[in-house]
C-alpha cells in the first residue's frame, strides 16, 4: 500500500530554494525529475546563492536594528 506524503509547511528557505531555482532555469528538471535529479554542482549552486541571500538579509537587519 502506498503511503501518502504529509503536506510539508513551506518555510522560508523552501521559499528561496524555489525563488533561486526559477533564476537559475532549474524549475523544469526539479518538476520533471525532483530535487534528486540536480547535479552537485545545480545543487551547489542553489545552496551557496541561499547562504549569501541570509547572509545579506541578516546584515540589512541588522542595520535596520541600528538606525
Amino acid at each position: 500500500m502506498k503511503r501518502k506524503k504529509k503536506k510539508k509547511i513551506e518555510t522560508l528557505e523552501d521559499k528561496m530554494k524555489y525563488e533561486i531555482a526559477e533564476e537559475l532555469g532549474l524549475m523544469d528538471k526539479i518538476n520533471e525529475l525532483g530535487w534528486g535529479g540536480l547535479t552537485a554542482k545545480e545543487s551547489g549552486r542553489i545552496g551557496g546563492l541561499m547562504t549569501v541571500r541570509k547572509r545579506e538579509m541578516k546584515k540589512k537587519q541588522e542595520n535596520e536594528k541600528e538606525t
